[in-house]
């Protein structure tokens, strides 16, 4: 091994723990998935806590190793960026079901609907990751997949927004009103992360190409 070859793969670690993230992330919005489906009070909750918490952890190492080095595969506030945005996807994703639970919201049709497109953002944002590397028109394009689909979900919000108008105005349907709300205001903040996170791939591309 020449001197500087250490140099040459180093920078593969920062790739590999951004793609490590994204895994989790997706793992993670499929344990979502798989709750509005089968509820609550599943054992895909306990998988969702356990997918925060690791992507927690890689996020802690791969800020950590910025700090340490130097050189890495592409600019340092793009590879901070990236693993905010996909931190913030999966944090939206925990603080969903946590506030489920607190205020005794069960899946609803919106929320089933919301969550599939936002998985399928997540699919996108990881296989966008994957492809950075070595196929970066490729990453590009899931990119814009991610995308698209975020656009989706912004509509499934404001159709879930406008039937919290409909029907009855007493007092316990106004509660119900305002605890969905915020409930679909957190998977609409998730879907704004993966706009974010595909923003950045698609500028990683530009940069790379």
């Amino acid at each position: 091994m020449g001197a500087f070859d250490w140099l040459k793969r180093k920078p593969d670690k920062f790739l590999a723990l951004l793609v490590d993230q994204a895994d989790m992330t997706q793992r993670g919005l499929e344990a979502l998935e798989e709750t509005m489906e089968r509820g609550i009070d599943s054992d895909s909750v306990r998988r969702l806590h356990q997918a925060e918490h690791d992507a927690d952890e890689v996020r802690r190492i791969l800020i950590d190793e910025l700090n340490r080095n130097f050189v890495t595969p592409f600019d340092r506030e793009d590879i901070f960026a990236l693993s905010r945005a996909i931190d913030d996807i999966l944090d939206y994703a925990y603080s969903t079901v946590d506030e489920m639970q607190l205020l005794g919201i069960h899946p609803n049709p919106y929320l089933r609907r919301m969550v599939s497109l936002l998985h399928e953002a997540a699919q996108e944002i990881h296989m966008g990751t994957l492809r950075l590397k070595d196929h970066p028109n490729v990453a590009s394009e899931h990119a814009m997949r991610a995308k698209a689909l975020e656009n989706r979900v912004e509509r499934v919000y404001r159709e879930a927004i406008a039937a919290l108008f409909q029907g009855p105005t007493d007092n316990e349907h106004i509660m119900e009103m305002l605890k969905l709300r915020e409930i679909y205001r957190h998977l609409s903040n998730a879907a704004d992360r993966g706009d974010e996170a595909a923003n950045v791939i698609g500028d990683i591309v530009v940069k790379m190409t």
